[in-house]
Order: C-alpha cells, then structure tokens, then sequence
C-alpha cells in the first residue's frame, strides 16, 4: 500500500498493490496494520456502507457532527466518480479548503476522508458502485451538510447542469455561510 498526504490535513490518497494475472486481480481493500503503518492513525472501522449511483448523480455534502462525526475510507469497486472533501475544522490550517479526486473501480485508489470533513461525490460513469468504512456508527440526529453548489466553494462537480441528479434533501441543505453562523 502506498499513502500519499493529500493537500488537506490528515486526508490521504491510498493506493493499494494490485496482483494480476491470466485469471484477473487481487488487492487487500483494507489492512489496519498497514493502514496505521503508513498514515500513523489508529481507526477502528465499525460499519461498512456501499450505494449505487447513475451518471450524473451527485450525493453530498454530508457530515456527522458531535460524538457522531465519522472518518471514512472511500472506494469505488465499479465505475468512476469525482469525490471531493472539505475540511471543516476550525482549528485546522487547512480550515474550509477543498480537495477534489477521482476514484475509479481501474485505478483502484482509496480516500481516506478524517472526521470533521465534509464528503461528496459525483458519478461519472453510468454505473457506479461505492463503498466505504466508517469509524462511527451512523446517528440521523447527527447529520449535516453544505449544499453541494455552494456559491463559496465553487465546485466544478464534472457534470452538466442539466445531467446533474440531486436529491431533494441535498438541493435542501444550508450553504457554507448559513450553516457557519448557526
């Protein structure tokens, strides 16, 4: 495995050793000895979750807050998508900045997203399938959110306007200003 520090603190780009042959490939998704190894976090995932999307659909941003905020480690086994994070942190240096990358069931690379970040992600592909390791179990009490074309953050989601698949609870979320003076 090979851990590349992103630009935001304490996320990281992960990718794992493929072994391929005439039959196909193999690779550990995960293995916290050599996660810990190689990033110097000690997480204990508790719950693993995998959605299904189609082109255009955009799902985020999303976050759990309080006793209930989540590290995630992302992967897509099928298709590909554009996966940003924002962190969220107050006290970290890298304080509302962006980080944008594509995780594709090909190239086979995971993001680590800490807590305190808020996650989305974007279909690229017609299929998507996404997995993902959280370190906390899911508390609807605890969810949030940043609507995802927040005028603020700017992001280039990679997809039409017109393509774009968004829920209603999505489109419904506060934007970056609003949700920082609650």
């Amino acid at each position: 495995m090979i851990c590349k520090q992103t630009p935001l603190n304490d996320c990281f780009i992960i990718e794992p050793k493929v072994f391929e042959d005439e039959r196909g490939s193999f690779f550990e998704t995960f293995n916290s000895k050599d996660f810990k190894k190689n990033t110097g976090l000690n997480i204990v995932f508790v719950q693993d979750n995998q959605s299904i999307s189609h082109y255009g659909t955009i799902r985020g941003l999303h976050f759990q807050e309080g006793e209930f905020a989540q590290a995630k480690l992302i992967r897509v086994a099928k298709g590909e998508v554009l996966d940003v994070v924002v962190d969220m942190r107050p006290n970290s240096s890298t304080y509302l900045k962006q980080f944008s990358y594509l995780l594709s069931g090909e190239n086979n690379h995971q993001l680590f997203v800490p807590r305190g970040f808020a996650h989305g992600f974007t279909s690229l592909s017609n299929e998507v399938v996404f997995d993902y390791k959280c370190d906390n179990f899911y508390n609807k009490a605890s969810e949030s959110g940043i609507v995802f074309n927040d005028k603020a953050l700017n992001i280039d989601w990679k997809i039409p306007k017109d393509d774009q698949i968004v829920s209603e609870k999505d489109q419904n979320l506060p934007s970056l200003d609003a949700y920082l003076k609650l």
